[in-house]
């Protein structure tokens, strides 16, 4: 007990020295630490949304970009397959498709085009307002409310993929009728819209004013309707009849079609009929493609794990070194201490216990910090996903 009161008296009357010695230790235990639990979490909640999407449909490619664009909204952009596509699926009897279509973007979000069997699929819930009623309505992820600070009432303006592909292009402005609850995945950073609004954005659908004026009504003239009447830029009570949409909904385009088969014998069934290579499109199970990505990249993880090891130890040897330099700077002091009467393992007890205690503050400082990466792993891993996506 008496080592250890003059082991915390020393260290508190040369609290500088201790508190980097402190620091140091513990910023080199904390590191790997939370390095792990970072990794994990990302690695199950990769796996994790992977393995809640039974199928996806999309033209045949890169399986990974078709997987990363119509799960996590990504940038990739795979070629449209048609909606045909998904009446096939529905005719079927085998299996509930969910088209997805993320050709635009609001604000620097993806805009996503769906249905709503994709919140119940996902098991989403609206914490403020309403879902999607309406042809021009948004729903809006929890981040994105919070990073554009806009919530029920606000409105949205979508922007085309690039500014040298404005044909047929409109601007729609969007009200936000809802505010998703936190999910930690990527639909917290996604601006979901019904996906004929998606198609209306596209230019496929659209609305036109009367051709014919009230004031040319009064003056009894008539007025000529051609293809220069003014298409609208935003849908509202007045003017949402007046919308329709050129041509067969078979051939309008989608991104890709998540595919809920009805049971395990309805899925192989379904794979079996996208096995054709000269089919333009693919049947994958999201699952595997991600399980894939999952395991190259913690192949490398294995390489920074020995690296992190190696790191660790020169800063140990480092910290080590500058302990036992701090002893020999104090050789006086121990040689005193010995001549009044210490003995040698009273010495040894001292620097003991003087060591224990900056290791044990150490442990508790790294313990603390990666309590927290722990408790906030979740949402930093989908906010990393999203931001990386």
């Amino acid at each position: 007990m008496n080592a250890l009161y003059l082991a915390f008296a020393y260290l508190r009357y040369h609290w500088a020295r201790s508190l980097v010695l402190t620091l140091v230790a513990a910023l080199i235990l904390f590191v790997p630490l939370a390095t792990q639990i970072l990794l994990s979490t990302s690695e199950r909640a990769l796996v994790a949304r992977g393995n809640a999407t039974p199928l996806l449909l999309g033209s045949r490619g890169s399986q990974l970009d078709l997987t990363m664009a119509a799960l996590y909204f990504s940038d990739e952009r795979p070629a449209p397959i048609a909606m045909r596509e998904v009446e096939d699926v529905w005719d079927s009897g085998l299996a509930m498709p969910i088209p997805i279509h993320t050709a635009f973007a609001s604000g620097g979000f993806r805009i996503v085009g769906t249905t709503l069997d994709y919140f119940e699929f996902r098991d989403l819930i609206v914490s403020e307002g309403r879902g999607l009623t309406v042809l021009g309505d948004a729903v809006v992820g929890a981040d994105v409310a919070q990073a554009l600070g806009k919530g029920v009432g606000d409105t949205l303006v979508s922007s085309p993929e690039n500014l040298f592909d404005l044909d047929g292009v409109y601007p729609l402005e969007m009200p936000i009728v809802g505010v998703l609850a936190q999910t930690n995945s990527p639909d917290d950073q996604a601006v979901f819209v019904d996906i004929k609004t998606a198609w209306v954005i596209q230019g496929i659908g659209h609305g036109h004013e009367d051709v014919v004026t009230a004031a040319e009504v009064a003056a009894g003239s008539e007025a000529v309707a051609n293809a220069a009447v003014v298409q609208y830029q935003r849908i509202t009570e007045e003017n949402i009849e007046s919308f329709h949409f050129h041509g067969s909904q078979d051939d309008f385009p989608t991104s890709a079609v998540i595919v809920v088969p009805n049971d395990t014998r309805s899925g192989t069934i379904l794979k079996g009929r996208y096995l054709d290579s000269e089919n333009p499109t693919q049947l994958i199970e999201p699952a595997g493609v991600i399980q894939g990505l999952v395991e190259r990249i913690f192949r490398i993880k294995s390489l920074l794990d020995v690296v992190t090891t190696i790191i660790a130890i020169a800063a140990f040897a480092a910290i080590g070194l500058a302990i036992f330099l701090s002893y020999r700077l104090r050789a006086r002091e121990i040689a005193t201490a010995v001549k009044l009467g210490a003995r040698r393992g009273m010495v040894l007890r001292l620097l003991s216990a003087e060591t224990i205690t900056l290791l044990s503050l150490s442990g508790i400082i790294a313990g603390i910090g990666a309590s927290v990466v722990s408790r906030n792993a979740e949402a930093w891993v989908g906010w990393l996903l999203a931001l990386g996506s």
